[in-house]
């Protein structure tokens, strides 16, 4: 096996075998710049069409063309100092070069903030009659009508303009919390029991409660690391109540009700989702609590709190070797059909992923889709368990963004968030099933099934929790009632209790934890996609790999054209078509069975 800590950490040392193939992209940075400054030209270009729209189908054709021109060289132009940014964050050059892309994306969408208003402008039948009488145009129907479905939210130009010009300011409380909860945070040292002093940043923190067998070590790290936010939890609180504050702005200046149905409303969700998520999650908590029952009676602990969650129930120290996991990731696949494989092997073999860890890059996993030239993945690779769902999770994300792109013209090419994570998390499920067909060891066995088991506990469970939270803040800033520090505990506590029950203990500072999470000041209303996605996943999951032949085929091509359809539909009618009802309960319910049946696998074993 191979030793992540022999591996060089210097870039030019890695073998290129193993990093992603940029010039795919761009030959080198000449070429890049003439493409930049053509997508200058390009968004003059745009601009001049204002006030051309009336003149007719022509014109307006010529402006989604025009549109799907400037998108489809922003992606390259885009993505070639990104990617090579995040090979070494320390390059300030390619940095100056990313930032000059980020100014030209801001000058785009000031140049097309007039479109919306102007078409708008033109009755709708008068629209639906040129696109009857032009088949190009008709291309563009469904974005069209999407432009008229939510005409009632959008300003006239002034409005627009004012709207855009608010964006800035309205990233302030995040980029407050930012420099918070990052550039001024002052995490203490924590003496262990091994004798080594630890600084507890978020990444040490971590490490130590995945790590660390002796609860005493947990404890006083989950004390160090959240006491610092406890130090500066009103001023925690005063920029969560500024989100809420920012997010009701939004919705009241564009005529909705609720900061939900703001949220909602661009993907045409039902609010009937959200809460048929919450309320069936919350009726469905009994094989979660069993879990940590379960839990709390394997590592022999009198308390047990959620600094013990992470912690593995057996030891476990394999190392997964990258070129050995592969087989098994695209065998895992194979009710998908071959073509899918093949698709596989090709991000495989052909340097589309930039495996290894090295000085300066950037941490995590990701997918890019760059459109017009293939999928780019970063990886982190450390020989973990996790790195191997991560690099199937990552490329469920590729997949859907090849057949997307083969399949969609530019317009519908990209495809929600609320769709995204279904091919991810299937990906998941698949490679587990695999795993745990072919793994003899019975360790092995039980560190598979506790994998699977916590992903779903952290991809649903939690992120409905912290969707449930969120709705409560924000429908009490709706109401004009306080958000203070002692408000948000009391509404995190109350949830924390419904979820896990007495099968959890709390220390006094878990009620604060909601003050670290990065999603509340970032992208609110954005969790509650990371569930459906992976109910949606489970219930799909459910069909391809059960009952008789004919039915799982059906539903294996159901999901194929989920993922071929990227954008060209409402998410909600995409999922409806691939056999998934987020609306209904027993969709929630997929996950709550798979979560028992799992568990009584995991009880079994131990």
């Amino acid at each position: 096996m191979s030793s992540a800590a022999a591996r060089p950490r210097v870039r030019a040392e890695i073998d290129e075998a193993h990093k992603w193939d940029l010039s795919d992209i761009y030959p080198d940075w000449s070429s890049w710049d003439g493409s930049r400054k053509e997508l200058e030209a390009l968004i003059g270009e745009y601009a001049a069409l204002k006030g051309t729209l009336a003149s007719g189908a022509n014109r307006l054709l010529m402006a989604f063309r025009l549109n799907d021109q400037l998108g489809q060289l922003a992606y390259k132009v885009y993505f070639f100092p990104s990617l090579k940014y995040d090979e070494d964050q320390r390059d300030n050059d390619v940095n100056a070069r990313k930032q000059q892309v980020q100014a030209l994306m801001a000058r785009w969408q000031e140049a097309t903030s007039w479109f919306s208003p102007e078409l708008l402008a033109i009755p709708i039948e008068t629209v639906r009659g040129w696109m009857s009488a032009t088949a190009e145009l008709a291309v563009y129907r469904f974005a069209i009508e999407e432009v008229y479905r939510q005409q009632e939210h959008v300003l006239d130009e002034a409005g627009e303009r004012l709207m855009s010009l608010s964006s800035r300011l309205s990233g302030s409380p995040s980029e407050a919390y930012l420099a918070l909860s990052t550039a001024d945070a002052k995490f203490p040292e924590v003496t262990l029991s091994t004798g080594e002093t630890v600084t507890m940043s978020y990444g040490q923190y971590r490490a130590v409660l995945a790590t660390n067998r002796h609860q005493a070590d947990r404890r006083a790290s989950f004390l160090a690391h959240y006491g610092t936010y406890d130090k500066s939890l009103n001023t925690y609180a005063t920029l969560y109540h500024a989100i809420c504050q920012r997010d009701w702005f939004h919705a009241r200046a564009r005529g909705y009700k609720t900061t939900l149905d703001a949220a909602l409303h661009g993907n045409a969700i039902p609010r009937s989702v959200v809460d048929n998520l919450i309320a069936a999650t919350r009726a469905g908590v009994a094989p979660l609590q069993r879990y940590h029952r379960l839990r709390r009676k394997a590592l022999k602990l009198d308390r047990y709190c959620p600094y013990d969650f992470s912690i593995p129930i057996v030891e476990w120290d394999r190392r997964y070797n990258y070129p050995e996991v592969l087989e098994s990731i695209v065998t895992a696949v194979a009710p998908l059909g071959p073509d899918y494989q093949a698709r596989m092997w090709r991000g495989f073999r052909e340097r589309w992923i930039d495996v290894y860890e090295n000085d300066g890059k950037r941490s995590g996993a990701y997918s890019a889709p760059v459109y017009g030239v293939h999928p780019y993945m970063l990886m982190n690779w450390a020989d973990t368990l996790d790195d191997v769902f991560t690099l199937a999770h990552e490329m469920g994300h590729s997949m859907h963004t090849m057949l997307s792109h083969e399949r969609q013209p530019f317009v519908y090419s990209d495809y929600t968030i609320f769709v995204a994570e279904v091919p991810s998390t299937l990906s998941e499920a698949l490679l587990l099933e695999h795993l745990l067909q072919h793994v003899t060891d019975r360790e092995e066995r039980i560190v598979l099934l506790q994998h699977a088991i916590d992903n779903i506990t952290s991809t649903f469970y939690t992120q409905v929790l912290f969707a449930d939270f969120e709705l409560a803040a924000h429908t009490r800033v709706e109401s004009d009632e306080p958000i203070t520090a002692d408000v948000l505990n009391a509404l995190y506590k109350e949830r924390f209790d419904a979820y896990y029950g007495d099968a959890v203990d709390l220390e006094p500072l878990t009620p604060i934890t909601w003050a670290r999470i990065p999603h509340f000041y970032n992208t609110p209303y954005y969790v509650y996609q990371y569930a459906t996605c992976f109910a949606s996943a489970a219930k799909i999951a459910g069909e391809i790999m059960d009952g008789a032949e004919t039915a799982r085929a059906a539903a294996r091509d159901r999901y194929l054209e989920l993922l071929a359809a990227g954008g060209n539909d409402h998410p909600m009618t995409l999922l409806k078509n691939a056999g998934v009802d987020l609306s209904q309960p027993e969709t929630v319910q997929a996950v709550v069975d798979q979560l028992e049946g799992l568990v009584g696998r995991l009880e079994e074993l131990i």
